[in-house]
């Protein structure tokens, strides 16, 4: 199998591009932890959204809890009133659908949005559950013992980590 070479800087701006287009001026971005927080961070500042992002973890609604366990990633941290809102959800990586189902609950456990979209970083297809990204910066193929995922080193520069499972 040949090295799977992404240029995550090169996605990141495609990524604005495409979020930029879903944006209007009452839209909230919500970032999965860790990776799609960091886009949602970057993404915030780029397009100089008023107000702040928010962050919003998994664990408490995941289906693999018993196994996985809380994840060091972060907590829930919204910092808008969720109820009526225009949501984009944020995240690096959409695989199986799985995170996006436990996000959806987390979210509504805070107020009910009006809409809640999905923009991602990187399809990998492999859906075990119907969710759908309304924007995919790429779409890439990988075996299941693959996992992708976002890096950020010190200055804020985006790279992906390939690793064998």
């Amino acid at each position: 199998m040949g090295a799977l070479l992404l240029d995550a800087e090169a996605l990141y701006r495609e990524l604005l591009r495409g979020v930029q287009q879903l944006c209007n001026p009452a839209t909230r971005l919500v970032g999965i932890t860790s990776g799609g927080a960091w886009l949602a961070e970057r993404l915030q500042a780029d397009l100089k959204l008023a107000g702040k992002h928010g962050t919003i973890s998994s664990a408490m609604h995941r289906d693999d809890f018993a196994k996985r366990g809380l994840s060091s990633g972060g907590q829930t941290q919204l910092p808008f009133d969720v109820n009526g809102a225009d949501i984009l959800v944020l995240d690096d990586v959409l695989y199986t659908g799985r995170t996006i189902r436990a996000v959806i609950n987390e979210l509504f456990d805070y107020g009910r949005p009006a809409q809640v979209r999905l923009a991602v970083l990187v399809d990998r297809g492999g859906r075990q559950l119907p969710i759908q990204a309304e924007f995919a910066a790429a779409r890439v193929s990988l075996a299941a013992h693959q996992s992708l995922a976002l890096a950020r080193n010190a200055e804020g520069v985006f790279s992906f980590d390939v690793q064998e499972a």
